[in-house]
């Protein structure tokens, strides 16, 4: 089965024997990050640091001047790495230790431009910007991730891309001193609490016939504030969108999702399309994404009907709500043409696993993540990997 790594390019650069080590492992790829964002990675392999600070979203190449003219929304270059093209000289002696190269690029998450052009993010109900989440309905926000796909994702000696983040973003954010678990959140009330209220949003709702929307959402999230759960809410063991019904009522509920799948689908089609113009023939495109379309962040959500033709893959999360085996036949049924990649944490010290590789339902694996796991972790990832190759 074919497998990737996850990598940053700092965990290359100035460890001559990284590409190397990762090869011995037995995976035949890497999937090395082009455009990420902010970040504070442990390095515990390598010879001269052992904690990497990427303070804000950033491209690790020379972003092009001229693709960027007269854009406000545009990549930030990094300033903590040596060189002007971290990503090429990482990827160079990646392939020289016979290693395919993807790129991997986060879309619509990125907190420095949020906050420098708070209009261009997600408003919750109550007027509360998200600077982290980009939303994906606004036009200059469509520009700037298709832009960005094909610059960060086509990049020389690239064999394919992967689009993190290639939908709609929300409150869940991984941020610096969180201080928002006061109040239990599940899935119902953070979709609720990520529908995105900005002019252009407010707009298409009023047109919709939900000019008030906001005001509902926000009666629909006042007994979750006060600690009570609706009698009848989840009296059937109910699954996550029909609490999203249970709360907001299942036409409005319905409108939210019909509208934001299709913003979705229309960035997802913009990006991929632009990418295999500007590729050659054979270069692969994955989404990072979860087969239920109103799920939100990295694996953003996607309507998997429609999807045979336009990308070669999906990238599956192996965790969270819903069973492996239901996500990846899902995804099989509703489109078949689509490889499906299963995301796994192979780090012990963040949740993962490296002994449990085996998905009988993938295609293919993703290892995340061969820079921040331990030696022990890489070690029995080795093992697992030569396992699989036996089968």
């Amino acid at each position: 089965m074919r497998s990737s790594a996850f990598l940053y390019p700092w965990d290359v650069l100035g460890d001559p024997a990284a590409p190397d080590r990762l090869a011995a492992l037995g995976v035949r790829a890497v999937t090395l990050a082009s455009a990420y964002h902010s970040a504070r990675a442990l390095t515990p392999r390598h010879p001269v640091t052992r904690v990497v600070t990427a303070p804000h979203a950033a491209v690790y190449y020379p972003a092009s001047a001229g693709r960027w003219s007269g854009h406000d929304l545009r990549p930030y270059q990094q300033e903590w790495l040596p060189g002007g093209d971290p990503w090429g000289e990482a990827a160079r002696a990646l392939a020289a230790a016979g290693l395919e190269v993807a790129s991997w690029v986060v879309l619509a998450h990125n907190s420095r431009l949020g906050d420098d052009f708070p209009l261009s993010s997600v408003c919750n109900a109550y007027g509360d910007r998200y600077p982290w989440a980009l939303c994906v309905a606004r036009p200059e926000v469509v520009r700037y991730c298709t832009e960005l796909a094909v610059e960060a994702g086509v990049r020389p000696g690239a064999s394919g891309t992967e689009l993190e983040s290639c939908g709609w973003y929300g409150m869940a954010h991984l941020h610096a001193h969180d201080k928002i678990g006061g109040v239990p959140l599940d899935g119902a009330a953070q979709y609720l609490m990520s529908l995105c209220f900005c002019d252009v949003c407010s707009a298409a709702y009023a047109d919709a016939g939900a000019p008030e929307l906001d005001a509902a959402v926000r009666a629909a999230l006042a007994p979750v504030w006060r600690g009570e759960v609706p009698p009848a809410l989840y009296a059937s063991g109910a699954d996550e969108w029909s609490a999203v019904e249970g709360l907001l009522g299942a036409d409005l509920a319905r409108l939210t999702l019909d509208y934001r799948a299709e913003r979705a689908r229309s960035l997802q089609r913009s990006c991929v399309g632009a990418v295999r113009e500007a590729a050659r023939p054979g270069f692969r495109v994955f989404l990072h994404a979860d087969p239920a379309p109103h799920r939100l962040g990295a694996n953003a959500g996607v309507t998997v009907e429609g999807l045979d033709g336009l990308v070669d893959g999906l990238v599956l999360p192996c965790s969270g709500p819903g069973s492996v085996r239901d996500i990846f036949a899902a995804v099989a049924k509703a489109a078949p043409g689509v490889l499906r990649a299963a995301n796994l944490t192979v780090v012990s010290g963040m949740g993962g696993d490296p002994s449990r590789l085996a998905v009988p339902e993938a295609d293919e694996l993703r290892l995340y993540h061969a820079g921040l796991a331990s030696d022990a972790d890489l070690a029995e990832l080795g093992r697992q990997l030569a396992a699989l190759a036996q089968d």
